[in-house]
């Protein structure tokens, strides 16, 4: 068990180290906490990376997921899309969706605003650690996407880190076994 836990591990950490990013429809940037109507640094640094993704012409629309959090008075993706457009992003090319609470809800949602606009590709952004479950994820949704995570995430100590990786590699099993 130990050599299994490991070695998942391993392939976590190095997955969350690959940039995919190629040309796509759309970016999918899934949500993380936000403060009232502030995103949580987490939060900040995916939507800092949809935006650049954006801005270098690899994606024409950004999906921003995230519903409302317990007592929250605005959904992730309703405090993505003001940064967004605080920072030059047209109405237009800003989808959002306020239901979802967990990862793949977030993948859920994204996949009905990707058939209902047309969208048939997209980049997924996420912190490193997070990429290789939601890639699949993502996958398991047929959603045709690459990973690009973060390039810089707000856990740097090994630390938090680490903390972030035992939560992953909780997670992973939770989906593994239960397909949620």
């Amino acid at each position: 068990m130990l050599v299994w836990l490991l070695l998942l591990g391993i392939v976590i950490w190095n997955y969350g180290r690959q940039d995919q990013a190629a040309p796509a429809d759309c970016a999918i940037v899934l949500g993380a906490a936000a403060y009232g109507a502030r995103p949580s640094p987490v939060f900040e640094e995916r939507i800092r990376h949809g935006l650049a993704l954006y801005r270098t012409g690899l994606v024409s629309k950004l999906i921003f997921t995230g519903g409302y959090g317990d007592g929250a008075s605005h959904a992730e993706s309703e405090v993505a899309a003001a940064y967004a457009r605080r920072h030059g992003v047209p109405e237009a090319d800003i989808l959002i969706e306020t239901r979802s609470r967990t990862t793949q809800q977030n993948l859920t949602e994204a996949r009905a605003l990707m058939k209902a606009q047309g969208l048939r590709t997209a980049i997924l952004v996420s912190d490193p650690l997070h990429m290789r479950r939601a890639m699949w994820m993502a996958r398991d949704l047929d959603i045709p996407a690459v990973s690009s995570p973060t390039p810089t995430s707000r856990y740097r100590s090994l630390k938090t880190k680490w903390r972030f990786l035992r939560r992953e590699l909780h997670y992973w099993h939770v989906y593994l076994f239960t397909g949620t």
